[in-house]
């Protein structure tokens, strides 16, 4: 039977649901989400269909929801199962966000047909608290800060938006003719909104620290800009060519392979001398889809990719830039090249596409916020907590390969 006790309570939470049905099962809809209540915003229940009893759930496997005064409406409200006395969780896949960040999702076997492998689910992104964290004959429970487990940050105005994948594994059987499964496969992509001046966005904000305890009351989604210098300076004394950069009716921008691509990456909107903007990854692709194939790495947690043969340079922004604030700033340039087709190795002369995963912390003494690039030493009590923090990803317009003037 569940071991109680083991996740928080509920009884605030906002949920998104899916019932069972037949596998393959469809893609679920995104969340939709009432005024009422105002902090955070909670999504409209999905109607319910008379003919599934998702709520037939043997007393031996009901796995509490709520907390233990719970009322039959908020019970309801959260997309769980009133008996009359206890709120549980429900034949589905319920997926709940808390108002302290964190993903919630209790999965059912029977939420397909045939029922799925409960040791077969994962997420996203993988470590140790991407596994269940209970688990009965009939439920498997995930819990985890919704920063972590791979889960990709967006913005919209005024909200930040964490989203997720879980899935399941299936069975191949392969003949000499063919391949078949008789495993269901489960795949729902969920997410969690937070509106952008709610506390739950700090998290998003700022590197959190343990001491001294950051204002929340200002916080709100970070805006972050990546823009390419055209690498020419006008200025006297100018030496870095990030004194202009090409504007929108510029793109796409030719290179030549080898040129020198100038990359600006630069926080807006904020004034706050203590932050620092922070690379995680920067890297390319063929396609405007940060996530599409095939993909090349510039940046590996802010420092030039090792493996790449012509190393990329970071560039200093000081106080003798010309910005107003320095840390707000990061730039670096790699050489242009072009994607090869795996099989043929043909240069494909494809657009290229920059992006980078973006993050801000704060400056407090003893604890750094630059990476420790080519060292055998770092800061691990910083690396470890730069780890926890969600990723903003920022991109370019297209880059084009063109042949070198005459």
């Amino acid at each position: 039977s569940f071991r109680g006790g083991v996740f928080k309570s509920l009884s605030q939470a906002f949920t998104y649901k899916c019932v069972p049905q037949v596998s393959p099962p469809r893609p679920p809809g995104h969340p939709q989400y009432p005024p009422v209540p105002p902090y955070p915003q909670g999504p409209k229940v999905p109607p319910k269909d008379p003919t599934v009893h998702s709520c037939d759930v043997e007393d031996s496997q009901k796995v509490p929801c709520g907390n233990s005064d719970i009322t039959a409406a908020a019970c309801d409200a959260i997309s769980c199962c009133f008996d009359g006395r206890h709120c549980y969780y429900g034949k589905a896949v319920t997926v709940q966000c808390t108002k302290d960040a964190q993903f919630i999702v209790v999965v059912a076997k029977d939420a397909t047909l045939p029922n799925l492998d409960l040791e077969s689910i994962s997420l996203l992104g993988t470590g140790p608290r991407c596994a269940f964290v209970d688990s009965n004959a009939d439920f498997a429970i995930y819990q985890f800060p919704v920063t972590q487990c791979g889960t990709v940050v967006k913005e919209e105005t005024g909200v930040l938006i964490y989203e997720n994948r879980m899935s399941s594994s299936y069975e191949v059987g392969v003949g000499p003719r063919g391949a078949i499964t008789r495993d269901s496969h489960y795949d729902l992509l969920f997410q969690c909104r937070y509106i952008g001046t709610a506390v739950e966005t700090v998290v998003a904000e700022v590197l959190p620290l343990q001491d001294p305890p950051l204002p929340v009351s200002a916080l709100g989604p970070i805006t972050v800009e990546l823009r390419l210098a055209n690498g020419q300076c006008y200025s006297k004394g100018c030496n870095e060519a990030y004194s202009s950069f090409y504007t929108d009716a510029d793109y796409p921008v030719t290179k030549v392979l080898r040129d020198p691509v100038y990359v600006e990456v630069r926080l807006l909107e904020k004034t706050d001398p203590n932050l620092v903007l922070t690379l995680g990854r920067c890297w390319t692709t063929t396609d405007p889809n940060p996530h599409s194939l095939p993909q090349w790495d510039i940046l590996i947690n802010g420092c030039p990719y090792r493996d790449d043969r012509y190393l990329s340079t970071l560039v200093p922004v000081g106080p003798f830039s010309g910005v107003d604030f320095p840390t707000h700033y990061r730039r670096f340039i790699f050489k242009m090249f072009t994607f090869v087709d795996p099989t043929s190795l043909v240069p494909q002369k494809e657009k290229v596409y920059i992006h980078c995963s973006t993050a801000v912390c704060t400056v407090i003494p003893g604890r750094s916020c630059e990476p420790s690039c080519f060292r055998k030493k770092r800061n691990v009590r910083a690396v470890d907590q730069k780890q926890a923090q969600p990723n903003v990803v920022v991109s370019s317009g297209p880059v084009i390969m063109g042949a070198p003037s005459q």
